[in-house]
């Protein structure tokens, strides 16, 4: 049997993701913690005089962001100060600098922020804050580099966004202090090597068996490096913005080489469950789309999305095992999918990621029993990650969704 069935989630905007979860969020504790506000400015690797802005929501991360104002003004850089995506704002945030940014017009912020060196994205920001988005567009000039701190993302194995919890803080805590950056780093570019010019077969229990080559399109490797250097040798958008936790190589494969069957398990699409759900690819375009219920309501929001609702858009693998899915208690899927093991197959818009599928649809998928074979070798089985070096500690025993 397998340790888990398929997984999807849909969503229907690339960055909704990232928006918080509800549920107990307000009820949890603060995140007063200086060895992860020490963790994310060694990742960022300030330089003296550099300019940094922080971004975030008010609330339970509010000590967080103390540390690292304090940590930045340590290091000598130039600090702008901490923007807030809403009110009210702490008094230690406010700088002349906000004050200008939040009373500026949208030309006049990214002017304003044209030479920024340095940004974290802390939980509660999102690309639909004016702010970041001015931000993402410096970074798509070829400027500046960003941490997107994340701490939601955390998905049921039934597609549901789960709310927030002491548990999955502790797990995220651990994986951001704890993960081997070395060795994470060094796998991802070892399979990336591995793809260059090799075909890539991903296969499911239920019937998903798509193929795909990546030639030279660019591999984003999120292992955590945030530093100047690293990041200004990068091509896309997403090179320049650095997730933590860290974990996922993301690529979008050559179109037209991208053939075979994608089958979702149940899902939701626009409030009606929808099941077998297949997608018939032929180079990179979806030919034939069936389904056994549902079907309707599937192809209404397909077509609604024009020519991205039937692109293949991106191939993503977790490497991280500090995000692996729980082998005991209830399994559930930590951040996004960036655990070891954990496939995407998503569909939509992929021009963040160097491919030529425009239109903004995006909806991701997570399969957590797939099968990736690289020139045939056996990367992932089952949804295990079988050939990576990354030493996979014991399954935690006392993750419980609360």
């Amino acid at each position: 049997m397998n340790r888990h069935t398929s997984l999807l989630t849909a969503l229907f905007a690339a960055y909704l993701l990232i928006l918080p979860s509800s549920g107990s969020a307000q009820s949890l504790p603060p995140i007063d913690d200086p060895a992860l506000a020490e963790l994310l400015l060694n990742k960022l690797d300030v330089g003296g005089g550099e300019k940094v802005l922080l971004v975030g929501k008010p609330g339970r991360f509010d000590p967080l962001i103390d540390q690292l104002q304090q940590g930045l003004r340590n290091r000598g850089a130039n600090f702008l100060g901490s923007w807030s995506v809403e009110g009210p704002v702490p008094a230690s945030w406010s700088t002349s600098f906000t004050d200008q940014i939040t009373n500026s017009t949208d030309g006049e912020l990214l002017q304003m922020l044209s030479d920024l060196d340095a940004s974290i994205m802390l939980p509660g920001a999102n690309p639909s804050h004016r702010v970041y988005a001015a931000i993402q567009g410096v970074l798509r000039g070829g400027r500046g580099r960003t941490i997107h701190f994340h701490w939601e993302g955390a998905y049921g194995l039934d597609g549901m966004l789960l709310p927030g919890s002491s548990n999955i803080d502790a797990l995220y805590r651990d994986a951001v202090l704890n993960t081997d950056y070395v060795t994470l780093a060094s796998e991802q570019l070892r399979f990336e090597q591995a793809m260059r010019g090799a075909e890539v077969r991903v296969t499911t229990p239920a019937g998903t068996d798509i193929t795909f080559e990546i030639q030279n399109r660019p591999v984003n490797r999120q292992d955590g490096d945030a530093s100047a250097a690293r990041t200004n040798a990068g091509v896309i958008l997403i090179d320049r913005e650095i997730e933590l936790p860290a974990g996922a190589i993301r690529v979008a494969p050559i179109e037209s080489t991208v053939n075979g069957t994608i089958v979702f398990p149940p899902s939701d699409w626009g409030g009606t469950r929808v099941e077998g759900l297949t997608f018939e690819f032929t180079a990179g375009y979806a030919t034939q789309i069936t389904a056994t219920t549902g079907l309707g309501a599937a192809m209404a929001i397909i077509d609604q999305a024009g020519t991205a609702g039937r692109s293949f858009r991106e191939f993503a693998l977790g490497f991280n095992p500090l995000l692996a899915i729980p082998e005991s208690g209830q399994p559930w899927i930590p951040y996004y999918g960036y655990g070891a093991g954990v496939v995407r197959l998503s569909l939509g818009d992929n021009s963040e990621l160097g491919g030529n599928v425009t239109g903004g649809f995006v909806r991701w998928n997570f399969f957590t029993d797939a099968t990736v074979t690289v020139g045939g070798e056996v990367w992932v089985s089952d949804g295990r990650l079988v050939t990576s070096g990354i030493a996979v500690p014991s399954p935690p025993t006392d993750i419980m969704i609360q």
